[in-house]
């Protein structure tokens, strides 16, 4: 006998229950359901629409609670973006600004304008933004020249890019801006200390101000863990002097801010001091300052912890830490694994989520959009190479988007997709979404990559 099946697909602003249960309480309140005898077909999926009230989006315990029973899931992989290591980006709205970054291939020893690309997330589509007219020297030195290993964030509508270096000028220690409304570059004039020209560095904003953390200072040959502020109202630069035991001097760490603390993980550090000796160590112990009292604060021991790496993705959500990928040369190692932190046990916990997730990477970018992660770019280890060969890399333009509270649409979506089903019958803009999470970009070419 053949199984008699109801498949619904609901609105965006859904579910954080699973799709079985969700799936039971919508059809008490849809309009209609319609049951689909034989194989299941696609384009027999019925629009079930539900009571707001009752499918909005639940409180952040809640989504978090989802995320523990399995919800977390990867529900997009496209290639052919932007092919970049060590770029920048932040998210702005629906979109996802990359800043420079570099690819194996390309020249970098000519000056010349960073390049920006944008990911809109409704559309799945990466588009390049053309290269800003100049008119003159004066206005020229307004654009930050194409680099990798330096910071973006986001002020208000306004992007802040600091540090990086080019294999011609070295690092940098300009502060640009890039006013995303009218996709315009300018450099604001500051006051105060600026922190000394580096790369590899970290930069997180709670409020208007920007904190520095780390990196690989040019002009002193060492690596840093001095933290530096920028007040974004007055742009002025000032050293934080901070209380209690520093971080370790590092870079291609971490820095991420939850409620009013910097939370710093990882990164690359060296066993005798600030100067590099070759004897890199990679540190797997969270440090945390707290920007209200300027002092770092003495954190407690925990079994369970993560194997400690360099250029690795780290963001908050719902008041946790999460930590993905990144690179161990002491292991000769790349991750892929995705690791949770809880501040309030000062526990970590090893998170797996459903679906194709990336393979082992460093160097990628990682934004957050509400429930959603979107993680493009990145290097790897060549497929003939071993997962650590430091020299033999490729380079990545992939993205994926990592959902924490994945809705029935997306669900349902998610199964048309991996079962093949039959799409003709479907509604315009479902076949639409559908095209849009299928269908990869073209504005990469393939390379390989043999840096370190």
């Amino acid at each position: 006998m053949k199984r008699v099946c109801c498949v619904f697909i609901c609105p965006p602003r859904s579910i954080t229950t699973t799709a079985t249960t969700t799936a039971a309480a919508a059809e008490t309140r849809c309009r209609r359901s319609v049951r689909v005898k034989g194989a299941v077909r696609a384009k027999q999926l019925v629009n079930c629409w539900t009571e707001r009230s009752c499918l909005r989006r639940r409180d952040g315990l809640r989504r978090s609670a989802a995320a523990e029973r399995g919800m977390l899931r990867w529900t997009v992989h496209l290639e052919g973006g932007p092919r970049r290591v060590n770029h920048a980006a932040v998210a702005v709205g629906h979109k996802v600004y990359s800043f420079g970054g570099y690819c194996s291939g390309e020249d970098y020893e000519t000056l010349r304008q960073i390049d920006v690309h944008v990911f809109n997330t409704v559309s799945l589509r990466w588009t390049k933004l053309p290269p800003v007219r100049t008119g003159g020297r004066e206005h020229a030195r307004e654009v930050p020249y194409m680099r990798y290993g330096h910071t973006a964030v986001l002020v208000d509508e306004t992007v802040l890019i600091w540090g990086g270096r080019n294999d011609t000028e070295g690092a940098c220690n300009v502060l640009y801006a890039f006013d995303v409304s009218q996709h315009r570059w300018f450099t604001p004039k500051i006051s105060g200390t600026v922190p000394g020209a580096r790369d590899g560095h970290s930069a997180c904003v709670l409020g208007k101000a920007m904190y520095i953390f780390g990196g690989y200072e040019q002009l002193a040959d060492c690596f840093s863990n001095e933290i530096h502020k920028l007040d974004t109202s007055s742009m002025c630069w000032s050293l934080v002097s901070a209380r209690g035991t520093p971080a370790r001097w590092r870079d291609f760490h971490s820095a991420t801010i939850i409620g009013s603390k910097m939370f710093v993980f990882g990164g690359r550090a060296d066993r005798f001091g600030p100067f590099h000796s070759n004897n890199e160590i990679y540190c797997n112990k969270i440090k945390i300052f707290d920007t209200e009292t300027n002092c770092w604060l003495n954190t407690p021991s925990t079994q369970l912890l993560p194997e400690g790496r360099r250029s690795h993705s780290a963001f908050a959500y719902n008041g946790e830490l999460y930590v993905f990928g990144g690179y161990n040369a002491r292991l000769d190692r790349h991750f892929s694994d995705l690791w949770k932190f809880n501040p309030e046990a000062f526990s970590w916990k090893k998170v797996e989520p459903k679906g194709k997730g990336p393979c082992p990477r460093r160097r990628q970018c990682c934004c957050m959009l509400g429930d959603r992660i979107v993680l493009f770019g990145g290097t790897s280890p060549c497929p003939e190479q071993g997962m650590g060969d430091e020299f033999n890399l490729m380079d990545h333009s992939d993205l994926y988007i990592l959902d924490f509270s994945p809705n029935l649409k997306t669900l349902c979506k998610l199964a048309v997709i991996q079962y093949s089903l039959e799409q003709s019958g479907l509604p315009h803009d479902i076949r639409w979404e559908l095209t849009a999470m299928t269908t990869n970009s073209n504005i990469s070419r393939p390379i390989f990559s043999s840096h370190g």
